[in-house]
């Protein structure tokens, strides 16, 4: 069938019906749903990798949809709060299969890691106290450490420039640094002020801030690296010969309406809502249950720059206020979620799992089912407002991507992000030298030294960031690789 000629492709343009069928009924449902299933099983290695699979896939090998497409869904997932694999995952079903299809590729990509999770994080209180078992975790936390250590340098080594080029994105991130490592500041005061500053600052002096090109987004790994597969960054070839192309005009759906705007801003707000109006009725404002929804429901919409930007805020609650669990758990539980498929943000599972079983929010008779309830209710409010934003925003988006006035507070946030990492990263760095639940069963008692560090716990955490950084391991090798370690210095 012969494309439709000149067809609009701006958001705000409409056109009137065409005769040509929906590109979407296309791609059949039976064969997406096997995909967005195996991708919930397959989705290792972050953002980075998690992105690529989808790119290697839909765009390579099924071509189901278009470079030039693929990189606009994903743009738009940049810019927003949240999981951007997910939520691109989400954009994708939804462009392809309206509704439907993207509620049932955000969940999938989600529900196998959260079932893992319950399950490991069962595993951990049940059988956690057995000295192997503290060992094994004991020899994990250092590489813990060392992971966050690299992602301050990965995510710094991308968003901020040279310090002459953008001396206050550099600026930021130390003040960032210092307003949460020594002041203590909240975490969404900290992007508040960063993204005023971007704001305020790129309209006085923006070539102190570098600002990226348009179609580039340095605070992710994986933009420049699927862009260059196709050669000059931000203009893929056309005529891939995919099902939704380039040229292809929106599917019907996909036009931006106010009519179809409301019916997913209300049907969002009702299901947030209803699940709370429930827990408080049953259990009341201050339970732990509500007070978990209500604090990830704001915990979603602070997650710029990904899952390591938003565990400061995450540790700041869950470990200092409402003491949920402990640092030492906190760890153990970032540690559980590098090595499951999905989003780390999954993290936030392991959180409510532990929560609902020291905190018993379903009685001392059923610790587990209150422990799983409680991961559930963790998992829902955190992910809802992924699936509004791209099911209620993916037709409006087009029109602001690229615009100065958005560039500018992202990237004062990104480089923010950079000093919120940084000081998770001491924080951890300090919690290991000092021992605080990382002497593997007593064996590094005696290899302590100057004034009391940990000197076994920091010789695993340089090497593991060795390997990573020279090495080039992936996480999860050097998770094992690091657990092992702390094994076989109990054992001797």
């Amino acid at each position: 069938m012969p494309p439709a000629p000149d067809a609009p492709r701006e958001a705000g343009v409409t056109e009137p019906p065409a005769s040509r069928p929906e590109p979407a009924s296309q791609v059949p449902m039976r064969e997406a749903l096997a995909f967005w299933l195996k991708l919930g099983f397959i989705s290792f290695g972050g953002p980075a990798g998690q992105i690529a699979i989808m790119h290697r896939e839909l765009v390579e090998r099924r071509r189901w949809i278009s470079e030039g497409r693929f990189l606009h869904a994903l743009h738009y997932c940049m810019l927003l709060p949240g999981p951007e694999a997910q939520q691109l995952a989400t954009y994708l079903g939804w462009l392809m299969h309206r509704t439907r299809g993207g509620l049932i590729a955000g969940v999938l990509f989600v529900l196998p890691s959260l079932v893992l999770l319950i399950l490991l994080s069962w595993i951990y209180l049940r059988f956690g106290h057995l000295p192997a078992v503290t060992a094994f975790f004991a020899g994990i936390r250092p590489a813990v450490a060392a992971i966050v250590l690299h992602a301050v340098w990965r995510l710094g080594s991308r968003v901020l420039p040279a310090p002459r080029r953008g001396p206050a994105l550099w600026a930021l991130a130390l003040l960032a640094f210092v307003a949460l490592a020594v002041f203590d500041w909240p975490f969404p005061a900290v992007l508040a002020a960063a993204a005023l500053a971007g704001v305020l600052g790129a309209r006085r002096v923006p070539q102190w801030f570098d600002l990226p090109a348009p179609g580039r987004d340095r605070a992710s790994p994986a933009a420049p690296a699927v862009t260059a597969a196709q050669g000059e960054p931000g203009r893929p070839a056309a005529g891939s010969g995919a099902l939704i192309d380039d040229d292809t005009p929106p599917p019907p759906h996909a036009r931006a309406s106010h009519w179809r705007l409301f019916p997913v801003l209300i049907s969002g707000g009702a299901l947030w809502f209803m699940p709370m109006a429930w827990i408080v009725a049953a259990q009341g404002w201050q339970s732990t249950l509500a007070q978990l929804g209500w604090f990830f429901t704001k915990a979603a919409l602070l997650t710029f720059g990904g899952a390591y930007a938003v565990l400061p805020y995450v540790h700041q609650a869950a470990v200092d206020h409402f003491q949920w669990l402990t640092a030492a758990q906190m760890i153990d539980g970032l540690a559980l979620g590098e090595t499951t498929p999905g989003p780390l943000i999954m993290v936030v599972a392991f959180v409510g799992f532990v929560a609902g079983w020291t905190q018993q929010v379903l009685g001392p008779q059923a610790p587990v089912a209150g422990a799983v309830l409680a991961a559930v209710v963790a998992t829902w409010f955190t992910f809802l407002p992924s699936f509004i934003f791209i099911l209620a925003g993916g037709p409006w988006v087009e029109s602001t991507r690229g615009r100065p006035g958005w560039a500018a507070p992202l990237a004062a946030i990104s480089a923010a992000v950079v000093g919120v990492i940084a000081s998770l990263g001491l924080f951890f760095v300090g919690l290991v030298a000092r021992g605080a639940g990382t002497a593997t069963a007593g064996a590094t008692a005696t290899a302590q030294g100057l004034a009391g560090l940990d000197l076994t716990a920091l010789v695993l955490m340089a090497c593991a960031l060795l390997a990573l950084v020279r090495g080039r391991l992936g996480v999860i090798p050097v998770i094992l690789l690091s657990g092992l370690a702390g094994l076989l210095i109990h054992l001797l």
